[in-house]
């Protein structure tokens, strides 16, 4: 996976993650032509596009777009499938996600994301693996924010 972005229906990107290097520049050029051909799709249409040389899945759910830039020799229907996986893990994670999770909580977008893929690549595969290591950050935070507050008390 070359990048993946989320974005609303009005267009406005909420999350990107990207696995090659591109200048700042370039990411808004793709971006900005990337979102309307996808936005232009009728929903009852096919979900895989080619865009100038690249190949690109998205997936609608509820009001935000799942993108994903694939290279040549990697599988549509896998990357439907990731997509689908990392919706689910945040649907977990938040309780039906939805747009203001992302925006609000956007750090721990980004984790989940990280735990299940890296470089581009499934990293995790079961989603069990994926909820239990954030449990363990979220717990560890929650241990260092009481940490703080104890420390604070003394001072």
């Amino acid at each position: 996976m070359q990048f993946m972005l989320i974005f609303s229906c009005q267009g406005k990107l909420r999350l990107q993650k990207w696995h090659v290097p591109l200048s700042e520049k370039e990411k808004k050029k793709i971006t900005g032509g990337l979102v309307k051909p996808i936005l232009a799709q009728k929903s009852k249409m096919c979900s895989f596009l080619e865009w100038r040389d690249m190949k690109i899945i998205y997936k609608r759910y509820t009001r935000l777009y799942f993108c994903c830039v694939i290279e040549d020799q990697d599988h549509e229907l896998i990357t439907l499938e990731i997509i689908h996986c990392y919706v689910e893990l945040l649907d977990k994670y938040f309780g039906s996600v939805c747009e203001l999770d992302i925006i609000f909580n956007f750090e721990k977008s980004y984790f989940i994301f990280d735990e299940f893929l890296l470089g581009g690549e499934v990293q995790e595969i079961p989603k069990k693996n994926v909820l239990k290591a954030i449990e363990q950050v979220n717990l560890m935070q929650e241990e260092a924010g009481t940490t703080c507050s104890v420390l604070e008390e003394i001072d």
